[in-house]
């Protein structure tokens, strides 16, 4: 007789299960944050401000604020790059995926990573790199100067990449609002100054 019957969800022992409720309540609270951005981001600012607090009174850890940097560099491109790089993916006329004249068909800009992964990875990752400056082995001594230029100078390569791209394919990744047509408007009222004459 096999013992992995009918039977098998009640062998969890009261520690997974209480994991696994924790587990839930957390999802649960994390998918309530989801509408409330600009709350979110302030979050993040202040857990970043606790870092950077940590981080300046010890004196150290740069190499973990250095690896920080780089991750957080690599979100932002995610963030800013569209879902299908246009230079890749061909649709079936032959053209790029986002529209690049002012008849094409409307497309709305899809990003490769949404604003609520980006958000999540990043206060993630700053909560994970706070950690880790309570543990002495993660502490190695560097020059900080010479890792502040070196990513100064990636973050400056990096972004012009990016920018190049989004000019080359004329797309923007911030939506500022719903975009507002003045055509009717601006033929009417100049009809209208006309007819006054």
């Amino acid at each position: 007789m096999d013992g992995s019957g009918g039977g098998g969800g009640s062998l969890a022992t009261p520690v997974q299960k209480k994991a696994h409720e924790a587990w839930r309540m957390y999802k649960y609270y994390l998918d309530k944050t989801t509408p409330h951005s600009t709350y979110r981001w302030i979050g993040t600012l202040v857990v970043f401000l606790i870092y950077s607090l940590r981080v300046f009174s010890i004196h150290g850890f740069y190499i973990i604020s250095y690896a920080l940097g780089i991750y957080l560099l690599n979100l932002l491109i995610g963030f800013l790059s569209p879902l299908v790089d246009p230079e890749l993916d061909l649709s079936s006329d032959g053209g790029a995926s986002l529209p690049t004249r002012g008849s094409d068909e409307f497309k709305p800009f899809i990003r490769r990573l949404p604003e609520f992964k980006f958000w999540y990875s990043m206060t993630k990752a700053f909560c994970i790199a706070f950690l880790m400056t309570f543990f002495s082995v993660f502490d190695v001594p560097v020059f900080w100067p010479i890792l502040l230029c070196y990513w100064v100078v990636l973050f400056f390569l990096t972004m012009r990449r990016q920018i190049s791209h989004m000019i080359k394919h004329k797309y923007i990744p911030f939506s500022i609002g719903k975009q507002k047509y003045g055509g009717r408007r601006s033929s009417a009222s100049s009809g209208g100054a006309s007819r006054a004459d």
